[in-house]
């Protein structure tokens, strides 16, 4: 299946619009589509702008915001729900996806065996590597596909995001998607809100404002020696910190800070790596995106490589740090589990 047409499917099975990151997601864990790119959102996000492109008007697609794409009309058969279809057609067993991460694994089995129940996540994880969905030279696999599990619950909670997965109680494992939206669906729209808010706000930011809060985003994800560049003379650097990994792997960092509304080219990543000092790499942040050769130019071999973070990177990270952002925190009550 072309990776447009895996996004068809995705998009007229979820009935709303989605980001590419989420069409991405879920084409590969419904076994859709399959790459041997390193980058598959960037390949996904790239077919689907062609096809814009292309077609104009005619596209089975539209764009309705920053990386967010839904359909232009919605198909008659879009009444059988797309999930039956895609079992028909999609989920045979010759072509059922192959390496996947454990989540994606996870959600994989959910979808395809649960039938709306809740599974442990040993069943999943046996099921995982029955199928063969996962590799692992680990001892533990059932013990990793639970931590990764949790890992991104708490993660996507920190974001704002809703998580794919609820975790039910005694290891057992359900999708959010199951469960009735009204509540969930309210909290992800304003959300969703907040983050093109924190964005337009990113814009309006004083160029010198902007730079400390990257080298104060920095910092919080785990960079050190942060220090804003002089204006005059940084070659285009504008934060050099040091990322530190473990005790023992520092890596010099040189980072340009880009607030622009328009999509970062490839002579921008050319002349970044050419302002690179001995021993540092390079990253380049914006609160647009970036093209398919700016990409291309990033990861180009024998040369040195320039990390690439976009605008919806941004917001995420500065988010899950709780910069920019408060959290309002309500109680939710439950029955308790019943014994036994």
């Amino acid at each position: 299946m072309k990776a447009t047409d895996a996004a068809y499917a995705v998009l007229v099975e979820a009935g709303q619009p989605l980001s590419v990151a989420d069409i991405t997601r879920l084409i590969m864990a419904k076994g859709l589509w399959n790459t041997q790119g390193k980058t598959p959102d960037q390949t996904i996000s790239a077919a689907l702008s062609t096809d814009l492109n292309k077609h104009g008007m005619q596209s089975r697609f539209i764009r309705t915001g920053k990386a967010t794409y839904g359909l232009n009309s919605v198909p008659k058969s879009s009444q059988e729900p797309m999930s039956e279809l895609l079992l028909k057609q999609e989920f045979v067993s010759e072509d059922k996806p192959k390496n996947l991460s454990f989540t994606d694994a996870a959600e994989y089995i959910l979808h395809r065996f649960a039938n709306q129940q809740p599974m442990h996540y040993q069943e999943i994880t046996n099921k995982a590597l029955d199928m063969q969905l996962v590799s692992t030279k680990g001892l533990t696999p059932a013990a990793t596909m639970y931590a990764q599990i949790i890992t991104e619950i708490e993660r996507k909670k920190k974001r704002g995001d809703q998580p794919r997965f609820l975790m039910l109680g005694k290891g057992y494992v359900g999708l959010t998607a199951w469960e009735n939206q009204s509540l969930a669906g309210q909290i992800e729209t304003h959300n969703q809100n907040v983050h093109q808010k924190l964005l337009q706000r990113l814009l309006e930011m004083p160029a010198d404002e902007f730079e400390k809060l990257i080298a104060l985003l920095l910092a919080a994800i785990g960079f050190e020696d942060v220090t804003v560049t002089p204006y005059s003379g940084d070659k285009g650097i504008d934060v050099k910190a040091i990322l530190v990994v473990g005790e023992s792997i520092r890596t010099r960092m040189a980072v340009q800070v880009k607030k622009w509304k328009y999509n970062i080219q490839s002579p921008i990543v050319q002349q970044v790596r050419g302002s690179l000092n001995t021993h540092e790499q390079g990253l380049i942040i914006t609160t647009s995106d970036f093209s398919k050769g700016a990409y291309e130019e990033a990861n180009k071999p024998n040369k040195i490589p320039v990390a690439l973070m976009n605008g919806e990177q941004l917001v995420d990270l500065l988010i899950e740090n709780n910069i920019g952002i408060t959290r309002t925190n309500y109680d939710l009550i439950e029955l308790s589990e019943e014994d036994g």
